[in-house]
């Protein structure tokens, strides 16, 4: 897996947590959870180990392989 390149608004863990708490948050208003296996990629993107860009993709594949 390649190294992730972060933008300048999450270049710091605690820039990270402060976007996925924010998504979180919209979500919340919203009446949706993210499913395990997301927040599992989540706390790897806060973490420093994958970009935004990885855990999208990580994602889109695995709902891609559920519903098709």
């Amino acid at each position: 897996m390649e190294t992730p390149n972060f933008g300048p608004r999450e270049r710091t863990r605690e820039q990270r947590q402060a976007l996925a708490d924010q998504a979180a948050a919209i979500n919340a208003t919203q009446d949706r959870t993210a499913e395990p296996f997301a927040l599992q990629l989540i706390d790897r993107y806060v973490a420093g180990e994958l970009s935004m860009a990885q855990v999208l993709a990580e994602v889109n594949q695995v709902y891609q392989k559920r519903y098709q």
